[in-house]
């Protein structure tokens, strides 16, 4: 499959590297421009490309940088993609990175708000699990306590997203459509827990679309450490 990652952050080049070694072909842009990504490209395998081509180069498109870059993007990235381009988002917000965005606090679920933001359905899928633990933790199918990745969104694209991640080496779990995908954004039950499927759809289950506030907050105070270690950059 060809697959174009547009971010070239954790999950973006944990995803590259991954799929070039399963035999996919994977181009590789960020914000800065491919001349920045040659050395990462050539030691994954992948072609660094601009954010505009990495739309356009092939059956699948991942966005997977922070929520506020998803704004800096170009208004018409995806016009002309063939409507059966399958996009993923990846991303989280976090207040204390990406300011405060004042329909995600109104109440807006985050990837809705992307999908609004791009003009384009998307998936979610690959914002609940470290990049460490996609990196080290696949399992083959079957195998006892298996990690498992939610995926929401509309059929087929999420079948799509779904095959994609069984053969990475985790158990995909449906969890909806789009706009149910609250119940995987930061500091949920789910949240970076690296559960088996059966606990996962526990864990989405027991979500509480009410406490949105309190979950986001805790995930917020918790990453603010981080945050304030890592280079500003947008993707």
């Amino acid at each position: 499959m060809k697959i174009g990652i547009i971010g070239a952050g954790n999950i973006g080049a944990t995803l590259a590297r991954k799929w070039v070694k399963l035999g996919h072909e994977v181009s590789l842009a960020n914000s800065r421009g491919p001349d920045t990504l040659r050395e990462l490209a050539a030691e994954i395998g992948a072609t660094p490309v601009t954010v505009a081509q990495a739309a356009r180069s092939g059956e699948l498109v991942v966005v997977t940088i922070p929520q506020r870059a998803v704004m800096d993007l170009p208004k018409d990235l995806f016009e002309g993609v063939p409507a059966d381009v399958v996009v993923i988002d990846t991303g989280n917000y976090y207040p204390s990175r990406d300011g405060v965005i004042s329909a995600l606090e109104g109440g807006q679920t985050e990837s809705a708000w992307v999908s609004q933001q791009l003009g384009r359905p998307v998936v979610k899928a690959f914002n609940n699990i470290y990049a460490k633990s996609l990196a080290e933790k696949s399992q083959p199918q079957g195998a006892p306590g298996r990690i498992a990745l939610p995926v929401a969104g509309a059929p087929p694209a999420k079948a799509k997203v779904m095959r994609l991640i069984d053969e990475l080496g985790f158990d995909p779990v449906d969890a909806g459509d789009i706009e149910g995908s609250w119940r995987q954004q930061p500091g949920t039950p789910c949240y970076t827990r690296d559960f088996d499927a059966p606990r996962l759809k526990e864990a989405l289950a027991a979500a509480d679309r009410s406490r949105i506030p309190e979950y986001r907050k805790a995930a917020d105070d918790a990453a603010k450490p981080f945050f304030a270690t890592q280079p500003q950059r947008r993707s």
